[in-house]
């Protein structure tokens, strides 16, 4: 099967990096599905659950918060804030991080804070669901 480079860098650590047979990605403008040989391009990614395909058929999960996605001759690079694997998210820490987000809205804040209270609640609401749903 065709396969193509993958490297997923978050700010901290290298997530993954390898051939793939495809990544699924949450966009902006909904999830994109890249596949070997795809055109080249640059993709917004949103908070949410990036699902790779190795070359060895096997899934790996990360939930990942927003940056951007390169697609350059067959080689595509995901830079994200963050990005862990379903299993090790402290789903405490994320219910108390959603917690203090959904009170932060209900205060008057700046046009600047509410940005980024919101993107704060997106990230522990992404973080919670990904857990309950890919945890083994």
């Amino acid at each position: 099967m065709n396969t193509f480079y993958l490297k997923v860098i978050a700010s901290d650590k290298v997530f993954f990096e390898g051939r793939c047979l495809a990544v699924n990605l949450p966009a902006s403008d909904g999830g994109r599905s890249i596949l070997a040989n795809h055109e080249n391009m640059i993709i917004a990614v949103v908070d949410g659950v990036v699902e790779i395909t190795t070359q060895e058929n096997e899934k790996v999960l990360a939930v990942v918060s927003t940056g951007l996605t390169q697609v350059v001759n067959n080689r595509v690079t995901v830079l994200v804030d963050t990005a862990e694997r379903p299993e090790d998210i402290d789903v405490l820490r994320a219910r108390e991080a959603q917690e203090r987000a959904e009170e932060q809205m209900r205060q008057k804040q700046s046009i600047k804070e509410y940005h980024h209270t919101q993107a704060s609640l997106a990230r522990a609401m992404s973080r919670l669901k990904a857990a309950s749903r890919y945890k083994h």
